[in-house]
C-alpha cells in the first residue's frame, strides 16, 4: 500500500509591516486620482490667496505711495489690537455674534417646538418660517432698511401710526431707527435671517428623540415642562452647540447687513467692514491683511469646534444605529 500526502499550498508571505504590496498602492492611487484635480483647484483658489494675504500683512503697504513699501514684521498685528477702531470694531464683532447667535437660538428653539406638533397647515407654516434664511443676504438687508426702518414710509412707523390713530394719540414718536438704534438694527436684520437655520438643526434634534423613552416619561406622570427640562433639553445639547458654533462661524464674517443698513457708521463696523474700509478706502494693504487674518484664524478655531461637535452627533448617531 502506498499512502499520499497532501501537499497544502503555502499562504502568501505577509508584506513587511509599513510597506504597502504594489497592487494596493495602484488601487489606492487610482482611487485618488480623480480627486487630485479639485484638490489642486482648492489649494490654488483658497490656500494661495491667503498666503499672498499672510507675507503682505508683514509689510507697511499703502498703495498711494508704493515707493515706500517696507517689511514690518508684526507692527500691523499690533496696531488691529491696539488701535482705538480697530478695537472697537473687534468689540463690535463679538458683541453682535453674541447677541445675534443667543437671540437666534432661542427663537430658533421656541419655533422648533412648535413644529414638532401636529396641527393643519404645519408644511405652509414652515416654509414660511424657513423662506427669511433663503433670501439673498443683501435683499434682506434693503428689505430692512427700507421696507422696515424707514422713517416715512417704513413699515414700523406705519404701524405706530396705525396705533396712535386708534387710541387718540396724535404725537406718537416716529423714532429713526436706524440712527437711534443702530446696533440693535442691524442685530434684528441678522435675528430674522438666522433664526430659520437654527430652527432647522433644533427641529433634526427634537425628531431623533427616542420616542420610547418620551412615552415611558409621559406614563410615568412626568409633565411638559419635567419632560422639556430632564428629556429634550439634554437630547438637544449637542443640536444647540452645534447652531452656536456654525451661526458664530457665518455671523463673525458678516458683511452685507452692516454695509447696507448703516455702512459702518455710529459703532457698527464689524471686523469685516473694517478690512473693507482700510483696503478700499484708506488704501492700507498691509493693515487691512492683518485684520483679515486675525478673522480667518478666529472663524478656523470656531469652526473647528463645531467640526468636532459634528463628529461626535455623528458617533451618537451610529452607536444608537
Amino acid at each position: 500500500m502506498t499512502t499520499t500526502t497532501a501537499v497544502r499550498p503555502t499562504p502568501p508571505r505577509p508584506a513587511p509591516p509599513g510597506k504597502r504590496p504594489t497592487g494596493s498602492r495602484a488601487r489606492a492611487w487610482a482611487t485618488r486620482a480623480p480627486l487630485l484635480p479639485a484638490l489642486v483647484f482648492l489649494i490654488v483658489v483658497t490656500q494661495l490667496p491667503f498666503v499672498a494675504t499672510l507675507v503682505i500683512s508683514f509689510f507697511d503697504w499703502n498703495s498711494l505711495k508704493p515707493d515706500q513699501r517696507h517689511f514690518t514684521g508684526f507692527a500691523n498685528y499690533g496696531s488691529v489690537f491696539t488701535d482705538p477702531a480697530l478695537r472697537e470694531s473687534v468689540l463690535t464683532t463679538v458683541l453682535l455674534t453674541a447677541t445675534v447667535v443667543i437671540v437666534s437660538v432661542v427663537l430658533g428653539l421656541a419655533f422648533a417646538l412648535l413644529l414638532d406638533r401636529t396641527f393643519f397647515g404645519r408644511g405652509f407654516v414652515r416654509t414660511l418660517l424657513i423662506t427669511p434664511f433663503l433670501i439673498v443676504p443683501v435683499s434682506a438687508a434693503l428689505l430692512w432698511k427700507h421696507a422696515l426702518y424707514n422713517p416715512e414710509y417704513g413699515l414700523f412707523n406705519g404701524v405706530l401710526t396705525w396705533f396712535g390713530n386708534l387710541f387718540g394719540i396724535e404725537s406718537i414718536a416716529q423714532p429713526e431707527w436706524t440712527s437711534e438704534m443702530p446696533l440693535m438694527a442691524v442685530a434684528a436684520a441678522l435675528v430674522w435671517q438666522w433664526t430659520p437655520f437654527m430652527m432647522l438643526i433644533l427641529l433634526a434634534g427634537l425628531q431623533s428623540r427616542p420616542a420610547e423613552m418620551m412615552e415611558a416619561a409621559r406614563l410615568d406622570g412626568a409633565g411638559p415642562w419635567q419632560m422639556f427640562r430632564f428629556l429634550t433639553l439634554p437630547h438637544l445639547r449637542r443640536y444647540l452647540e452645534l447652531g452656536v458654533l456654525l451661526g458664530s462661524v457665518y455671523i463673525v464674517q458678516n458683511f452685507d447687513a452692516v454695509f447696507t443698513i448703516t455702512a459702518g457708521g455710529l459703532g457698527t463696523a464689524n471686523l469685516p467692514y473694517t478690512v473693507y474700509e482700510t483696503f478700499y478706502r484708506a488704501h492700507e494693504y498691509g493693515l487691512a491683511s492683518a485684520v483679515g487674518v486675525v478673522v480667518v484664524i478666529g472663524t478656523v478655531i470656531i469652526a473647528t469646534f463645531a467640526l468636532r461637535v459634528v463628529s461626535s452627533l455623528f458617533r451618537e448617531e451610529a452607536s444608537r444605529a
